[in-house]
């Protein structure tokens, strides 16, 4: 655990002087584990998909080449990746990028120092930032958030038989925290169609998300440019918790062994299109990742990589069966697309 969180403070210690919402939870559960390790790969906590497959990668590069391509080339264009992870994605993206002659700027939003030091081993020429807002404003933002928006903090509001109340955390016993309603009414915090909702729903909201995809919505409204948002989330609102954590490959206690986990909640697609759209832009998706790779040719790709490397056919198959089969990722995984309106439509959202 990292050994300052909460206003300077350890998670126990700040407890002590009170409970803390789920999301000063999660934010600082996230912020030591971020900082704690690299948390991909066999040797890690969960793997994804641009460390699955190259192609994942190319298809992300393709698809950004050709809306530059058809908003007539415009200069002074900047890649910009919201928690690049390795820098995978990125490596693989530029490399078909530049192949058609178009080589950005490159920018990565991260905080975690561990995992900037690998973003730049595979991306030497990277510029790093610890938020969006010192993100350059001298052109368009080609900007790509590939399960990001999952592992922002989430704030939560259980139904109990005295109304809404805010989720908090409390200590339990030894390393382990737990969750319990507050004392503070948080009815107007719901949404009006869910306040009559049976006692023990919970409905979630993603502040961070909101204000995240707010800045660089109207960054991409005055700039021109677009963001592609691939994450695992629902379309519509709902109830649930869906926080989670995972170690090792498998689910875990999100409230056990802080700091030592990755928690996620699933996005809200519905909400993160409503901000968009209010500072003007236009919405394409969601729709299934599998669909979205599929149209843009993910498996002519493959066809292509099994025939130059014969040898590597079955983990290649394997590869691409894994990011477009609906029981794999194909459908848990979203894609959305906002752009500016002076661009066009972009590819991978038709029917």
């Amino acid at each position: 655990m990292s050994p300052e969180g909460i206003d300077g403070r350890t998670l126990a210690e700040a407890i002590e002087a009170g409970p803390v919402t789920v999301q000063e939870f999660m934010r600082f559960a996230n912020n030591a584990y971020y900082n704690r390790k690299d948390p991909l790969g066999a040797q890690g906590d969960f793997i994804t998909a641009p460390e699955i497959s190259q192609m994942f990668g190319e298809m992300v590069g393709i698809w950004l080449t050709d809306i530059w391509l058809r908003t007539d080339k415009p200069q002074h264009c900047h890649y910009v990746e919201l928690g690049p992870g390795r820098g995978t994605l990125a490596a693989d993206a530029l490399r078909v990028m530049r192949h058609f002659g178009f080589e950005p700027q490159v920018h990565f939003v991260e905080n975690s120092i561990a995992l900037q030091e690998m973003q730049l081993r595979a991306v030497a020429h990277a510029t790093c930032h610890a938020d969006v807002t010192s993100l350059p404003d001298d052109g368009p933002l080609l900007v790509v958030a590939n399960e990001f928006f999952d592992a922002l903090p989430v704030r939560q509001m259980i139904k109990t038989h005295a109304g809404w109340r805010e989720r908090v955390v409390v200590r339990d016993q030894g390393t382990r925290f737990a969750p319990l309603p507050s004392a503070i009414a948080t009815d107007e915090l719901v949404p009006s169609q869910f306040r009559v909702a049976s006692v023990g729903n919970i409905f979630e909201s993603c502040p961070d998300s909101e204000s995240v995809i707010g800045d660089i919505s109207q960054r991409l409204s005055l700039q021109g440019g677009a963001v592609l948002t691939i994450d695992y989330g629902y379309i519509q609102p709902s109830l649930g918790s869906s926080l989670q954590a995972v170690k090792n490959h498998v689910y875990a206690d999100p409230f056990a062994d802080v700091g030592q986990c990755d928690l996620t909640a699933h996005v809200d697609f519905s909400r993160l299109a409503e901000v968009a759209r209010a500072s003007g832009l236009s919405v394409a998706g969601p729709v299934d990742q599998g669909q979205w790779l599929s149209a843009l040719g993910i498996r002519q790709r493959a066809e292509k990589l099994i025939q130059s490397q014969p040898d590597r056919a079955a983990d290649i198959a394997a590869g691409v069966n894994r990011l477009i089969h609906p029981d794999a990722m194909g459908s848990l995984f979203k894609v959305m697309a906002a752009h500016a309106q002076s661009w066009p439509m972009p590819e991978g959202f038709g029917p």
